[in-house]
Formats: C-alpha cells, sequence, structure tokens
C-alpha cells in the first residue's frame, strides 16, 4: 500500500484524543471512589463486603448487562451520540454521590455511573478502527487505553488531596465538569464505515457466531482472569495499605497516583506496538498478554507480603505496568476475530466477561474473604484474601497460551 493510502488525517488524531481524554473521564469517575472508601468506611460503618458491593457491583450490574446492545447500537447507530449521551449521564451521576445520604443513596449513584459508562468502550473502539488503519489498530487502542492510566492515576491524586476535606467535595470536583467533554463528543464527526467481507452474512442471532469462536473465548476468558488480578489493585489498595500498612489517605493518593501515571502511561503505550510486533513475528498478541500475566505473578507476592517499602513500590510499579499494558493488545485481537460489523458488539461481549471476573466475582469474592478471615481486627488475613489474584493471573496465562493456537 503506497504512503498515500497509510496517511491518516489530522481529524482522526483529533478524535482520538477526544476519546482518550473521556476515557480519563471514566475512569476518574469510576475509580475515585475507591480512594476514599476508607473516608466512607468511617462514616457510613460500611464492612468490607458493603463496600465491595457499593464499589464495584452497583457499577457493573448495569455497566455489563448495557454494554452488549449498546455495542449492537454502535454497529448501526451513530457512536459520537451514543457516547455524548453516557458521558452526561455518568458525569451527573458521579457528581450526585456527594449528597448520598445511606448505603442504598449512594449505591443508586454508582448504578447511574455504570449505565453512561457502558455506552463509551464499543463506540469509542469502534470509532477508532474506522478513524485508522489496521495496521495501527493496537497502537491506536493503545493510545487510548492511556485514558485508563492516567484517570486512575488522577483518581488516586485527587482523591487522596481532596480526602483532606471529606470525601463528597470530591464527587463534586470529578464528576459534574464532564458534562462539557459529552458536548464535544455530541458533535464529533462520524468516519465511514469499514464494509465487512462481502461472502459473510449476519442474522440476529450474531451474538453465536461470536460464541462459536475458540479465539474470542479463550481470549475472554483468559483476560477476563487477568482484569480480576488488576482491577483489585485499585479496589483494594487503599484498604490494603491504610489497613495494613498504617499508610495515611493522602500519602497512598501521592504515591498511587504517581506509580499509575509513571507505570501506566509508557506502559498502555507502548505494549499496543510491542504486542503489535510480536503480531508480525508470527508468535500472536495473546501470547504477549500471557507474559504479562506470568510476570504479575511474583509482583503480587511481593506487594501482600513483603514489610519492606524498597521491595513493595518496586513490585506495584510493575504490577501497574502489566495491569495496565494489555488493553491495546486484547481489543485489538477482538476487533480483528469479529470483522467490521460485529466489532461492537465482540468488544462489548470483550468487556462483559473482564468487567463481570472484576467487578461481580473477583471484588466480592475477596469482600467476603475479608470479613471472614477478621482483616478489620487482624489485619495480615487480607493479604490472604487478596491470594486470588496472583492465582488469577496464573489461571488467566494459561488460558491465552491455549487461545494463541486459534488465532493467528
Amino acid at each position: 500500500m503506497d504512503a498515500t493510502a497509510q496517511r491518516t488525517p489530522l481529524y482522526s488524531w483529533y478524535a482520538l484524543g477526544l476519546l482518550m481524554v473521556i476515557y480519563v473521564l471514566n475512569f476518574l469517575d469510576r475509580t475515585v471512589i475507591y480512594i476514599l472508601f476508607p473516608l466512607i468506611k468511617k462514616e457510613m460503618a460500611f464492612s468490607d463486603t458493603e463496600l465491595a458491593l457499593l464499589g464495584t457491583t452497583s457499577f457493573v450490574i448495569f455497566y455489563t448487562l448495557l454494554g452488549i446492545p449498546f455495542g449492537r447500537l454502535a454497529d448501526r447507530g451513530s457512536r459520537a451520540k451514543i457516547i455524548a449521551v453516557g458521558v452526561v449521564i455518568w458525569s451527573i451521576c458521579s457528581g450526585l454521590s456527594a449528597f448520598a445520604v445511606d448505603f442504598w443513596t449512594l449505591f443508586a449513584c454508582r448504578v447511574g455511573v455504570g449505565i453512561g459508562e457502558a455506552a463509551l468502550g464499543p463506540a469509542a473502539i469502534s470509532l477508532l478502527a474506522d478513524f485508522f488503519p489496521p495496521s495501527r489498530r493496537a497502537t491506536v487502542t493503545s493510545i487510548y487505553s492511556m485514558g485508563i492510566a492516567i484517570g486512575a492515576g488522577l483518581a488516586a491524586l485527587l482523591g487522596g488531596t481532596l480526602s483532606q476535606f471529606g470525601w463528597r467535595p470530591a464527587f463534586m470536583i470529578v464528576g459534574f465538569p464532564g458534562v462539557i467533554f459529552g458536548v464535544l463528543a455530541f458533535v464529533l464527526r462520524e468516519p465511514e464505515r469499514a464494509a465487512p467481507a462481502a461472502e459473510v452474512t449476519y442474522t440476529g442471532a450474531d451474538w453465536r457466531r461470536l460464541l462459536k469462536s475458540r479465539a474470542f473465548v479463550l481470549l475472554s476468558v483468559g483476560y477476563a482472569l487477568f482484569g480480576l488480578a488488576t482491577n483489585s489493585i485499585s479496589i483494594w489498595g487503599a484498604i490494603f495499605m491504610t489497613r495494613v500498612h498504617g499508610v495515611d489517605i493522602p500519602t497512598y493518593g501521592r504515591w498511587a497516583g504517581i506509580l499509575t501515571l509513571a507505570a501506566g502511561i509508557p506502559a498502555t503505550l507502548f505494549f499496543g506496538a510491542v504486542a503489535d510486533r510480536f503480531k508480525r513475528l508470527g508468535y500472536g498478541r495473546a501470547l504477549f498478554g500471557a507474559l504479562l500475566c506470568l510476570i504479575s505473578v511474583p509482583m503480587w507476592l511481593i506487594v501482600l507480603f513483603s514489610s519492606d517499602q524498597y521491595f513493595i513500590v518496586p513490585a506495584a510499579f510493575v504490577l501497574l505496568a502489566t495491569g495496565l499494558g494489555w488493553v491495546g493488545a486484547a481489543a485489538a485481537d477482538v476487533t480483528e476475530i469479529a470483522g467490521a460489523e460485529l466489532r461492537g458488539l465482540a468488544v462489548a461481549m470483550f468487556f462483559f466477561a473482564v468487567n463481570a471476573a472484576a467487578y461481580l466475582i473477583g471484588s466480592n469474592l475477596i469482600g467476603v474473604m475479608s470479613d471472614r478471615l477478621g482483616s478489620a481486627d487482624d489485619p495480615s488475613m487480607m493479604s490472604r484474601a487478596l491470594l486470588l489474584c496472583p492465582a488469577a493471573c496464573m489461571a488467566g496465562a494459561a488460558i491465552l497460551l491455549a487461545a494463541r493456537k486459534y488465532h493467528r
């Protein structure tokens, strides 16, 4: 293909930048509650199980259920308008969390955040796949995925700083301004959709085509297990460090934010290019994902059982890099397997699996185990509850290696 065909319009880069900023807001509103867990727990007297239900289950109920219909809508409707409506909904609901008076009102606000954020992933990745050529797909998706690292890092920094004034102001400051970016998304131009292969005919049971793909199913399960572990870093990090190591929230927020930004931005930016290199060399992106899983295992053990900060901080840095660097490779493989017409649906189904594992299964299981083991009275027991994370990484690596056989 000649250089002219490979040239990417400037507007495509603007769209990528806007969608990445929106993804930053997505993760900022999603994860700021975790850094505020100790303050919310103290004021509301919640158990660890209730924190898990509040911080993850409330959010993910509709986030996962609506992801698939939003994915189907993204395959047929205006993706920019879908994103815009979602941004406005989650920003307002995040800001309204500041006015919660009990478990259920805060739970309802978090449900609203999940409903709004469900609209972003399938539509954004589908847009980017049409804005850029296939040869740049993992790299572009990784740039977009920097929003995870930046959003999570800002959530820790802002949440830790604002915690000195209480948890309620934090929700108002990070939530309501997002409406502005909803307006910008509303006027974003749509690119021409790539045409699917002429010989393929799709029906109303499109999802069954994806479930019959061994590569798609194994990739979804493998990365779901890895996602269970990686999401637990942000979900339980503040509780673990304040309870087990006695670190105050502003200090934890500062270090967590710095480490997340320092490790996550280069990982999400460059790991996609590395995964593309694995693909070109014939190894497959799934092998790269499996290697990230395996590297994470010893890092988890150091974080959970070491008492020396000179070991914990570097191990946490590596964990954050591996935990944030797999998204581009995974999304690129999923969109390739799905083809142009089912791209939105496939991304929605993939993230359904990842978020169900991380937010419905993993977080609640860890919360229940923490309460059952009595970690509130014996903080060391929380390390045992979090052993689920390195175990999930081991299982995820094995399944991704199996997926590699079916997708080359």
